[in-house]
Formats: structure tokens, sequence, C-alpha cells
């Protein structure tokens, strides 16, 4: 097998909502959308992200009342608290704040309009008892 593009689908109340969010403080693009449906890309990020309107008739029955719960959409990045500062100044709410984890990981969260949580994080090396 060869995979050639990798996209996450998350169904959702309001598509337009999720992707605008998406868009304006994550940069991402609307490569395409119809009613129920918006699929985002960036150049940088190796993956689009799909929402779908809940209820939608062309999901597998046992699909359509499903939402997008108990995931995280992380995103590595290269500058965290200037990522931090900028979404603050934007006005989104941090609802995780910044947390260095022992094994290396540094991240914070957010939610877009619909609950979808969104991670940013980074790296550092782990503490020697992570280790």
């Amino acid at each position: 097998m060869k995979i050639t593009s990798s996209a996450v689908s998350l169904n959702v109340e309001d598509v337009a909502a999720s992707s605008a969010f998406l868009v304006e403080h994550f940069g991402f693009t609307e490569e395409m959308a119809a009613d129920g449906f918006a699929s985002l890309t960036r150049e940088d990020a190796g993956m689009n992200v799909v929402f779908l309107r809940r209820g939608l008739s062309s999901l597998p029955a046992d699909q359509r009342d499903d939402h997008a719960s108990g995931l995280i959409l992380a995103f590595v990045v290269d500058d965290l608290e200037g990522e931090l500062a900028r979404l603050q100044k934007e006005g989104v709410a941090i609802t995780m704040p910044l947390t260095d984890e022992e094994w290396g990981e540094r991240a914070f969260q957010v939610r877009d309009p619909n609950g979808v949580i969104v991670q940013l994080v980074d790296w550092n090396a782990p503490t020697p008892t992570a280790q």
C-alpha cells in the first residue's frame, strides 16, 4: 500500500463555524465546500481536515449522529509561546494552559465553536525520570 495523502474527518453540528475557526486562527484554506461539508488544507500540514455535518444522509446510518468527541486535533509548531500569545490576542479562549510534560511534550489547547479540541505542541528532550 502506498498512502498518497491523509485526512481526518470530524462530524460537527455547524460545519461553517468549525471551518471558519481553522481558517481564521490556524491559517487553513477551504479547499472544497458544499452543504454539510468542508475540506480544509494547509501547505505545510501534511493532511486535510474535513468537517461533516452531523446527520448528513451520505454518511452510513450508524455514523450520522456521531460527533467529534474524545479526539484531539494536534499540530506541532515551531514557536509555541508565540502561537499562544497570538491566539490570546485574537481572543481565542485557552482551555488548557501551557503545560510541560515530563516526556518532553509542551502543549496548550483551545476549542473550536463545536467543541473540537485543538492542541498546539512542541517537543523538548524528556526529563531523565521519563526515559
